[in-house]
C-alpha cells in the first residue's frame, strides 16, 4: 500500500478488518490450489517441483504470497513490499525458469493470472463484509504492487542462476579450448573422443575444421567482440584467443570481419580439431611479425593470405644464416650498389627474362640491367645457373624484400 498517503484501511472498523483477514486466511489454501490449477491449465508444460515435504513448491509459494499479503491488512500496513516472505520461494521460481532455458515472460504471466484470480476472491469477501470501496480500490492497487515485489525476487533468482550458468559455461569452454590448443603431445589417448565429450558439455558440435585466432586488444578495457555463440572465445588471456568452427563456411569470413572490426590479430590456417595447436602456432607467429611491423597491424589478417611472409620470415635464424652464405659476394660492394645488384638479381630470377623484361620491372634502362647482370655473373660465376643455387638466392632475396630491405616490385 502507498507509503506516502494515509491508508484507506485505517478508516475501516477494526472488526471488519479482522473479519476480512480471517476469511481471506481461511480461503488462502483453497485459493492457492485454484490458482495453481488454473496456471497449469494455461501452462500445461509447467514442471511441478516438490519441496522436502512432498508439497508442490509452486503451491507453497502461492499460499505464502496470499497469506503475506493478507497479513499486511491485519496491521493496516503502509508498505507493499514482501518482507516477511521467505524470498527463496520466489527466487527459486526465477532460478527454475533460467535453468530450464525459459524466459521470465511466462512466469510473469502466471503471476498476473494468480493476482487476477486472487483479486476476484478477495473482492467477493470484501463485498460480503461491506468493505468501503476506497479500501477495496487500494487493495487492488496494492495487489499489483505486491506482485511487482514477487517479480523482483524472481528476476533476482533468474539473474543469479543465469550468471552461474554462464560462469560454468565459460569454465567448461576454457577447458575445451585448453584441450584443443594443448597439442597432440599432451592430448589424451583418444583426442577425438575427449573433444567430443568435452564439447558436449557446452553444446558445441565438433566441426570438421577449425581455425585458431590470436587477438591484440585495441584497449585494455575493450568489450569482447560479438563473434557469435559457436565461436569459442577466451578473453581472460593477455592476448584473447578464439576457435572458429568451419572458418571457410559460407558467410563466415564476412561475419568475422564485421565482428572483429576495430581489433587486430591473426587467424591461423584451417586444420582438423585435434591439430588446433598448429593453427594457434601460426597465428602467434603472424602476430609476432605484426608487432615487428612486417605484416599489416591494423586488422585481423588470415595466415593463409600471408603464407610467403610466414614461411620466409618465421625461421629467422635459419634464413639469416642462409642469407649470409648466399649473398656473401655482395659484401665486397658498397651498401647502395649491393642493394641495386640484389634487386636486379631478384627481378631476373623472378622474370626468367632478358634485360628488357628486367628493366621494365625495375623501371630502369635495359643497358643498366645488362651492366648489372654482367657484374652478377662476375660475382657468382656459374652458380647462378645451378637450379638449387638459384632457388636459395630467390628465397633469401624474397625474404629481404618482405623485411623491407629491398624495394617493392
Amino acid at each position: 500500500m502507498p507509503a506516502t498517503a494515509r491508508s484507506a484501511w485505517c478508516d475501516v472498523p477494526r472488526l471488519q478488518v479482522k473479519q476480512f483477514a480471517e476469511l481471506a486466511m481461511d480461503e488462502a489454501p483453497r485459493l492457492a490450489q485454484d490458482i495453481l490449477d488454473e496456471i497449469r491449465r494455461e501452462f500445461p508444460h509447467l514442471p511441478l517441483v516438490l519441496d522436502e515435504s512432498g508439497e508442490p513448491m509452486a503451491l507453497v509459494g502461492i499460499r505464502r504470497a496470499i497469506e503475506g499479503f493478507v497479513h499486511q491488512l491485519t496491521h493496516v500496513a503502509t508498505t507493499s513490499n514482501v518482507e516477511g516472505q521467505p524470498p527463496s520461494v520466489f527466487q527459486e521460481f526465477g532460478r527454475g525458469q533460467s535453468l530450464h532455458g525459459r524466459s521470465l515472460d511466462a512466469l510473469q504471466a502466471m503471476y498476473r493470472l494468480g493476482v487476477k484470480l486472487a483479486w476476484r476472491r478477495l473482492a467477493d469477501i470484501g463485498q460480503r463484509l461491506r468493505i468501503p470501496p476506497p479500501a477495496m480500490y487500494e487493495l487492488a492497487e496494492s495487489g499489483y504492487e505486491y506482485l511487482d515485489g514477487l517479480v523482483d525476487q524472481s528476476v533476482r533468482g533468474y539473474a543469479e542462476a543465469a550468471a552461474r550458468q554462464e560462469g560454468e559455461r565459460l569454465r567448461q569452454q576454457r577447458k575445451l579450448m585448453d584441450l584443443l590448443l594443448e597439442g597432440r603431445a599432451a592430448a589424451p589417448p583418444d583426442p577425438v573422443k575427449a573433444l567430443t565429450e568435452r564439447a558436449a558439455r557446452i553444446g558445441w558440435p565438433v566441426p570438421d575444421r577449425v581455425a585458431v585466432g590470436v587477438l591484440l586488444r585495441p584497449a585494455r578495457d575493450a568489450v569482447a567482440p560479438a563473434v557469435g555463440p559457436d565461436v569459442l572465445l577466451d578473453m581472460e588471456a593477455e592476448r584473447p584467443r578464439l576457435v572458429v568452427p568451419d572458418p571457410d563456411a559460407g558467410g563466415r569470413p564476412e561475419l568475422l570481419r564485421r565482428a572483429l572490426s576495430g581489433w587486430s590479430g591473426a587467424i591461423g590456417p584451417p586444420v582438423a580439431p585435434p591439430d588446433a595447436a598448429k593453427s594457434l602456432r601460426w597465428a602467434e607467429a603472424a602476430v609476432a611479425l605484426m608487432e615487428r611491423g612486417l605484416l599489416p597491424a591494423d586488422e585481423v589478417l588470415r595466415c593463409t593470405e600471408h603464407t610467403q611472409a610466414l614461411v620466409l620470415l618465421q625461421p629467422e635464424e635459419l634464413v639469416d644464416d642462409l642469407t649470409r652464405r648466399a649473398l656473401e659476394p655482395l659484401t665486397h660492394c658498397g651498401p647502395t650498389h649491393a642493394r641495386r645488384l640484389a634487386e636486379t638479381l631478384l627481378a631476373w630470377l623472378e622474370t626468367r627474362g632478358g634485360a628488357p623484361e628486367v628493366a621494365a620491372r625495375l623501371g630502369v634502362h635495359p643497358q643498366t640491367v645488362r651492366y648489372r647482370l654482367r657484374q652478377i655473373r662476375e660475382l657468382w660465376g656459374d652458380e647462378v645457373d645451378d637450379p638449387d643455387r638459384r632457388f636459395e638466392l630467390e628465397l633469401v632475396l624474397r625474404a629481404r624484400r618482405l623485411r623491407g630491405e629491398l624495394g617493392p616490385m
